[in-house]
């Protein structure tokens, strides 16, 4: 009997799409991509031109949708002029959309079932790392041909690369340790400022932290010591909140957590030294695709060992049930210490990418909103889980982008949308599924 005619017409469709692609390899998928992306810029100016968009969408579409809705609710909300010939552009967005990638997506994935699987069978028989190599360069070069359209898809990809690592670090201490820490834009932002004041003091002359120290001409080679600096101060920060806050539990770490984000923005704000409230400029160029990714990479893989070793199985017990884990003889003191460290280490790398990115920091940057930003991000894709950590960055990122035309409406439909996953999925989208990187990498294998 048909499984999906017993189905509600909405979760019918969404099984029979999951069928539709369950024997795709992800190896098929990038190729998809990557043929998505060669035939938007063979094709992308002159389809736009031919369906009468102004120029070709940045955001595979939705952003110009948006535009045209929040021109629409401008009308309606402050009586602006609206062009309503701009409503066609709705409905060519949607067609350039599925000319462009989701008709070739499909088609690709589907017929390269077989030699996606087979390659990814044959690369099976090497190390793990030669697999995992080969199929993150094909999806660096995804991205990269993607990103070199315009400039602000690069910033964009950029920025949402980093909220990757980010929420993965948080999601460490409210998903893996089951405690509810506050502190994470805090953490991030002495990362900012450590890894700013190795790059900018030691080799750029700036007006707030004075001449270069060295003159060398190389000194980019320097920035993955710039990075490991920020996170380690980060994570010297994280014992000030967790000495105090792991001799209580339950709500105080969320207390303790938000008051010492609240220290250490003020903090910055009143370090004259560093710039002030103006905070520290002219950071170098540094922060490069490249290296964005392959630093998010070694994060995701970094991290994930962390949650499935020895240490991350006595995190899962601590948050279950903590005096049972004491009694299993778990340290869970330790356990506690180690991750909330390890968590902020990350957390103070993403600052030091997200600095040199922008390449300014000030404290403004690390506010409420920022606290408000990553916890949605791990709440919508999944407590406990790499890949809703993944799948929460990439959706709440995007989705920012995408709602920016709303303006002020944007922090109403993203808790809206937020409260409806919280009532229907409490754990989010994604969540206690584990990363298991052979399995990502290795063929489909279906009966």
């Amino acid at each position: 009997m048909d499984q999906t005619a017993t189905l509600h017409p909405t979760e019918g469709m969404f099984l029979r799409i999951g069928h539709f692609f369950k024997p795709v390899p992800l190896m098929g998928y990038l190729a998809g991509f990557l043929v998505c992306v060669l035939w938007e810029q063979m094709a992308g100016d002159g389809l736009s031109a031919i369906l009468g968009l102004p120029k070709m969408p940045v955001l595979f579409g939705i952003l110009t949708i948006f535009k045209v809705v929040a021109g629409v609710v401008n009308l309606l909300i402050k009586g602006d002029a609206f062009d309503w010939a701009t409503l066609v552009q709705i409905p060519t967005a949607l067609v350039y959309l599925t000319v462009i990638y989701l008709v070739p997506l499909t088609l690709v994935c589907r017929l390269s079932v077989k030699p996606a699987n087979a390659l990814a069978r044959f690369l099976q028989g090497f190390p793990l790392i030669v697999t995992a190599l080969v199929q993150l360069g094909l999806m660096y070069a995804v991205l990269h041909i993607w990103a070199g359209v315009s400039d602000y898809r690069l910033i964009t990809l950029k920025l949402t690369l980093i909220a990757v690592l980010f929420t993965l670090s948080l999601n460490i201490i409210n998903g893996y340790m089951g405690e509810f820490s506050c502190s994470h834009p805090g953490f991030m932002a002495i990362g900012a400022y450590m890894t700013s004041l190795f790059t900018v003091g030691l080799f750029t002359s700036d007006k707030v932290l004075g001449d270069a120290v060295f003159s060398v001409g190389a000194a980019y080679l320097s920035f993955p010591l710039a990075l490991i600096f920020g996170g380690i101060m980060a994570a010297l920060g994280a014992l000030i909140v967790a000495i105090p806050s792991f001799k209580t539990r339950g709500d105080y770490l969320a207390i303790i957590s938000l008051a010492f984000l609240f220290i250490v923005k003020s903090f910055f704000e009143n370090m004259q030294s560093l710039g002030g409230s103006r905070g520290i400029g002219g950071q170098p160029n540094w922060a490069t695709l490249p290296v964005i990714f392959i630093t998010v990479a070694f994060g995701v893989w970094t991290i994930n060992n962390f949650v499935t070793s020895t240490m991350g199985k006595a995190l899962n017990a601590v948050r279950d049930d903590e005096t049972a884990a004491e009694a299993m003889t778990v340290d869970t003191r330790k356990t506690k210490m180690a991750a909330f460290l390890f968590g902020a280490f990350w957390a103070g790398v993403a600052g030091g990418l997200l600095a040199h990115v922008l390449r300014y920091v000030n404290p403004a940057m690390f506010s409420v909103q920022k606290l408000a930003e990553v916890l949605a991000m791990v709440y919508f894709g999944g407590l406990n889980s790499v890949y809703g950590s993944i799948v929460g960055a990439v959706s709440i990122s995007l989705l920012g982008e995408a709602l920016r035309p709303l303006e002020i409406l944007k922090w109403i439909v993203i808790p809206l949308l937020l409260i409806l996953v919280m009532v229907y999925r409490p754990t989010g989208l994604i969540a206690f599924k584990e990363f298991d990187v052979r399995q990502v990498f290795g063929p489909k294998e279906v009966d």
